[in-house]
């Protein structure tokens, strides 16, 4: 079984998993004729994989062809549902063991089909799948936060070229959405403004950064981006939750990434990128003056990080990154391409 150990300086949780060592790989991001043979999410390779946990079909039985987005388990997990955390200290050290959930979402059953080649009404139940998981494992209360993230290409962390995307979900809120939820809370007790509201009218004011906006989001190059042509999705309807999206918002959410991503594989022809959604975490007895103020301060929000440079000696050590293309170049780039 994995486990979580905790760094004593930085308070960061660090997962231990030898059976993610074992996961398959594949050299490069685009599919071939060998990886589709063998590969384990596409239709008819149902039995290779752990039963189908969520399932939205046209047709056939369960763990059967027919079905249009299926989720699993992971078959290499990085944390498991079962058992128990049993935290304890080791020394001076703290540590748990590996207990969460991480699952697969088989974005479709065609092994060459890419999100934003898809119908609106597929990525549409992409996302739906990602809501009703998210549902679901907030049920367990070991469990305080719940993470959905794609990679594509092996620079960003995918072994497999088959369209999906992942949910893990963690017994700990990490270190990083920590800050991300202090920051925003500081912000909304010194002036009384959500900053992504805020954030939202300044881009919309300023249009030099914004790339594609509808009804319900807007994709925008962010002010302090770290790496060229980074985006960032927000909402425009406040609401700290992902879950607590609605059905024509999802379709203007799965509207808004076929654009954005399209875009972005024209402008960087079919770039490595991992896209994250960022949602508050699990949140059941209310604690005096802990997030207190998050469904007014904090609002759900998707990330697409490129992989065009990686992280060298300097960002490492500092925190700091270094990009060399500002994100007002980024954004006209992609807003003026044509589709």
């Amino acid at each position: 079984m994995s486990e979580l150990r905790q760094d004593l300086v930085t308070e960061r949780w660090v997962i231990i998993a030898p059976e993610r060592a074992r996961r398959p790989a594949e050299n490069n991001c685009q599919p071939s004729k060998e990886d589709e043979a063998n590969c384990p999410f596409c239709a008819g390779a149902e039995k290779t994989t752990p039963p189908e946990i969520w399932v939205a079909r046209k047709s056939g039985g369960p763990n059967q062809p027919g079905w249009k987005v299926r989720v699993v388990a992971n078959k290499f997990p990085a944390l498991r549902v079962e058992g128990m955390l049993d935290r304890e200290g080791d020394g001076i050290y703290d540590r748990m063991n590996g207990i969460g959930a991480h699952e697969v979402i088989v974005e479709t059953p065609d092994h060459k089909t890419e999100l934003q080649d898809q119908t609106l009404e597929g990525i549409g139940t992409v996302l739906t799948a990602c809501k009703e998981r998210m549902l679901d494992l907030m049920r367990d209360d070991r469990l305080r936060y719940i993470l959905m993230f794609k990679n594509v290409g092996p620079q960003a962390g995918a072994s497999l070229s088959h369209p999906h995307s992942q949910i893990i979900a963690t017994p700990i809120t990490p270190s990083r959405v920590k800050r991300k939820l202090e920051g925003s809370r500081e912000y909304f007790r010194r002036k009384e403004r959500c900053v992504f509201h805020d954030i939202l009218r300044q881009e919309q004011r300023d249009g030099r950064r914004v790339v594609y906006e509808n009804g319900g989001f807007l994709c925008f190059c962010p002010f302090a981006s770290r790496f060229p042509f980074e985006l960032c999705i927000l909402p425009k309807r406040q609401a700290a939750d992902y879950h607590s999206i609605t059905t024509e918002e999802i379709a203007q959410l799965a509207d808004t990434l076929k654009v954005t991503l399209k875009k972005l594989t024209l402008a960087l022809n079919r770039p490595q990128y991992n896209l994250i959604l960022h949602t508050a975490p699990v949140r059941r007895a209310r604690r005096r003056d802990y997030w207190d103020t998050l469904d007014q301060d904090f609002r759900w929000h998707l990330e697409v990080l490129p992989r065009l440079a990686e992280p060298a000696g300097f960002e490492w050590g500092t925190g700091f990154h270094i990009n060399p293309t500002p994100p007002e170049d980024s954004a006209q780039y992609l807003r003026e391409l044509t589709l």
